[in-house]
């Protein structure tokens, strides 16, 4: 099978919070189906976008080809892993802080490691803004995890609202049905574990 005497994986670092533009991902699938396999695989658990399949002679002409389009090979062996984020407060009002800040900080101070292995065993930094782990942040060795600090606020005035049928359940998502009146045992005390 001389077609598949080399197969290398090169993973390219994504930018932050994942925001693409079509003329970025063009740039970099018509790199790609020029250099490589043109098979990627988008954010695999790294993060990084990943180009599946090239011979050795193109590796450098790769990176030489991303240098001109502002773009940095991403980290891979045992070194640091190019960090990851979600798109934090610029698009999620459920960040807790700013994702790509902090991102971009650990970025800037770590960069070297990089391409430059200096660890044992791969590193991984990820950063979401909220528990909801849109970065799958599982699988870093440092997670930054966005969490609610302070005391819980209700509003009681639309808690009782909402209990005396003043407001419609669902915000009206299942308009045209009748739930009946709220109950707190059934909808409440029932489905609490405790």
């Amino acid at each position: 099978f001389p077609a598949v005497a080399h197969f290398h994986t090169m993973r390219v670092n994504q930018p932050m919070g994942h925001f693409y533009t079509t003329k970025y991902l063009e740039q970099l699938m018509d790199l790609w189906e020029r250099r490589g396999s043109g098979i990627t695989n988008m954010h695999g658990s790294t993060g990084d976008i990943i180009f599946l399949g090239t011979t050795t002679p193109q590796l450098e002409e790769v990176f030489y080809e991303l240098t001109h389009h502002n773009q940095d090979l991403g980290g891979s062996g045992s070194n640091l892993r190019t960090p990851s984020d979600c798109m934090g407060q610029s698009m999620c009002e459920w960040a807790c802080y700013d994702t790509q800040e902090i991102c971009y900080q650990l970025t800037m101070e770590y960069q070297d490691e990089l391409h430059r292995p200096a660890f044992p065993y791969k590193f991984k930094f990820k950063f979401d803004g909220c528990p909801n782990c849109c970065v799958s942040i599982a699988r870093s060795d440092l997670s930054f995890i966005g969490t609610w600090r302070d005391d819980i606020r209700i509003d009681q005035e639309a808690v009782k609202a909402y209990v005396g049928g003043e407001l419609t359940p669902g915000g009206g998502d299942h308009a045209g049905r009748d739930w009946g009146s709220f109950d707190i045992q059934k909808e409440v005390i029932d489905l609490c574990p405790t």
